[in-house]
């Protein structure tokens, strides 16, 4: 057995720290405990916070202290040298800035061409993470994702410029408090001009996730809203979408799925998607606007110009690019919601049983 490499030592939590996983802060902090070391210490009771039992999943707050026991040395075959950033070309450099379109002490708003990832992944070696760098500017720690967008969906990217402001942003994402907007050109004409589209979406069988499909019985609840800003005869439409949740591709399967795909996007809408007389064959979805509460208490509002191509075949179906921020960019409706629903159903239930009460009183007294 190796022998402990030191003492249990205290750490405080420090204000960038506030509110992350207590298994983040270890790998931030600690990565030589690995994830198993992290647990069996926490299900040994070895692991305190403030002289408490914790989970490696508990969050942690800024002046907290973290009890950790002695980490046993690792074996020196098994010693990784950590990876070294290769430094930014000039080129990188330019690309990156040149796609920041809001910065605050919190939080940089980057317009992401389409064509480039958000993330690294099998092939893909370019992409906004490795570009981050940078557009640290005077901030200490490297900029961080707070969420993603697909490689040919361009527009608003959010980045977070500490770990503080980047838990902010993710409860955001995941609590649905965040609210996103996208414009996007559909094949045909959707006969209810303002819809909402209700779908299950899981991963479909062997494609090794790179593709979603619609499941009833796989797939887990989605819903996006649309609405037609404008219409060219009966062959396109420029929508507004709204994901009120953030499932995989989902405007791209929800769109297909009612019969509407997205303009160039051959994965969901196959050869129907492309249209003919002069028409990119890139994807005309778009991520427009972002609206998130920002950590110092006001609102984030940021809009995104479209690319090029769009803009162009917006001229060339001769719609008005003025008229898209012309609909409201309002909250769903209470009873929208899915807790929504469920109160509306539950105070008529009770308002029906109070009316029984009523009736029941009132034979009382004849």
């Amino acid at each position: 057995m190796s022998e402990p490499i030191q003492d249990t030592r205290n750490f405080i939590v420090a204000d960038d720290d506030d509110g992350i996983r207590l298994d983040r802060w270890f790998r931030r902090h600690l990565p030589d405990a690995s994830f198993n070391i992290v647990s069996r210490w926490a299900r040994t009771g070895q692991l305190r916070v403030d002289g408490k039992r914790v989970a490696p999943g508990d969050h942690i707050a800024a002046g907290q202290t973290i009890r950790v026991p002695p980490l046993e040395a690792p074996a020196p075959a098994k010693a990784r040298p950590k990876k070294e950033r290769v430094a930014l070309s000039p080129e990188d450099q330019e690309l990156i800035q040149s796609m920041v379109i809001h910065k605050d002490r919190a939080a940089i708003v980057l317009n992401k061409p389409p064509g480039l990832a958000t993330q690294g992944g099998t092939k893909t070696e370019r992409h906004v993470d490795g570009l981050l760098d940078g557009i640290q500017f005077e901030a200490e720690g490297r900029p961080k994702l707070v969420h993603r967008l697909d490689k040919d969906t361009s527009g608003v990217l959010l980045v977070a410029r500490s770990s503080g402001a980047a838990a902010h942003f993710s409860k955001a994402f995941s609590s649905r408090t965040a609210r996103k907007l996208y414009w996007a050109l559909v094949v045909g004409v959707p006969s209810i001009e303002d819809g909402m589209v209700e779908l299950p979406i899981a991963k479909q069988p062997g494609t090794g996730g790179e593709k979603m499909h619609v499941s009833l019985k796989e797939g887990q609840p989605a819903r996006t809203r649309y609405r037609v800003i404008e219409r060219a005869g009966n062959t396109t439409a420029w929508v507004q979408l709204e994901p009120y949740t953030g499932r995989t591709h989902q405007l791209r399967v929800h769109m297909a799925a009612i019969g509407h795909p997205i303009v160039g996007d051959g994965k969901y809408g196959h050869q129907e998607a492309f249209l003919t007389g002069g028409i990119s064959r890139k994807m005309h979805l778009h991520a427009r606007r972002l609206r998130v509460d920002h950590p110092d208490g006001s609102k984030l509002d940021v809009s995104a110009d479209p690319p090029r191509h769009f803009v162009e075949s917006l001229a060339h179906l001769g719609f008005d690019l003025e008229l898209g921020d012309a609909l409201p960019f309002d909250p769903p409706k209470y009873s929208e919601t899915p807790e929504g629903k469920k109160k509306a159903v539950s105070a008529a239930a009770k308002a029906r049983r109070k009316d029984r009460k009523g009736e029941r009183r009132s034979r009382g007294t004849r």
